[in-house]
This record gives structure tokens, sequence and C-alpha cells, in this order.
């Protein structure tokens, strides 16, 4: 489970945000880190709450403090990446995991991804959502894809 996440996550950021000040690197970042997450723990844990993107966002606005906005801004991504991560993995489904530790303490022990063809058909449709903005940022050229490696960002080309 790595395009579903990276892919789908970065181009509803593209489409919903259409903003050039977004690093497109800390959402895909931000997407896998749930599962990473919850990998540690052998089954969906606490990567799969509410309260993991809520603490990194604390964290984020804390840690920035005085700094540039511009620095905050960019940081912010990494949690609006987990929230489309949370989204894709279909976190908010269990509720009572969703809502820990507000619902209990304990995780279950659900499986980190899903099974045989819901894995698969997940995995193609972030393949076509990465060829998609490879496609239409150009990334697939050195230049482009260059700085998008450099800043984050996803800019047109005049072509």
């Amino acid at each position: 489970m790595f395009f579903w996440y990276i892919g789908v996550s970065v181009l509803a950021v593209v489409l919903v945000f259409q903003s050039v000040g977004v690093d497109y690197r800390l959402i895909a970042v931000g997407a896998l880190l749930p599962n990473a997450v919850n990998l540690l723990f052998g089954h969906r844990a606490f990567g799969s709450t509410l309260a993991f993107p809520v603490i990194v966002l604390l964290v984020v606005m804390i840690s920035t403090i005085g700094k540039p906005r511009l620095m905050r801004r960019r940081w912010l991504c990494l949690p609006i990446g987990i929230f489309s991560g949370l989204v894709l993995s279909g976190a908010f489904t269990n509720g009572a995991q969703f809502w820990w530790p507000l619902s209990g303490i304990g995780f279950g022990s659900s499986a980190v991804f899903p099974s045989g063809v819901v894995l698969i058909v997940e995995e193609i449709i972030g393949i076509v959502a990465c060829w998609w903005l490879v496609g239409r940022y150009d990334l697939w050229q050195p230049g482009p894809r260059r700085a998008f490696l450099r800043t984050g960002r996803l800019e047109l080309s005049e072509n």
C-alpha cells in the first residue's frame, strides 16, 4: 500500500487546495505515516486514531511559534497528509478505534492493510493518480522533477 496513499492523497490535495505553497512531499509522507505507525504495533492502532494527526498538528503549531510563516505553512502539510491517509484507510469506520482514547484504551486487532483484491485495486488507482500527476506536471522531465524534489511544489509548465 504505497501508491494508493501517495497518489490519491497528493491528487486530492492538488484538486482541493489549488495552492502553490503546498509541499506535496510532506503530504505524501503524512499519508504514509498512519500505516507506518500501525506497523510498529502489528495491527491498526494509534496511527488510525484521530489523536495521531491532532497531536502532530499541535506539535507543528507549537514548534513553529516565532518562526517564519512560510515554515509553519509548509509543515502544516504533514498533518494534512496524515488526515488524508486516515480517510483513505477508512480509519473512521471503526469508531471505537478512531475516537481513542475517548472510547476506551484498547485498539483491537484489525489488519493494517486490506486483503487481496481490494489491495490490488487500490494500488492500481494510486498508480493511475501518480501517472496523471507525472503527466500533468511534467515530472517525467528532469527540470520539473528536480524542482519538485527540491521544493515539494507542483507547478504547471508554460508549454
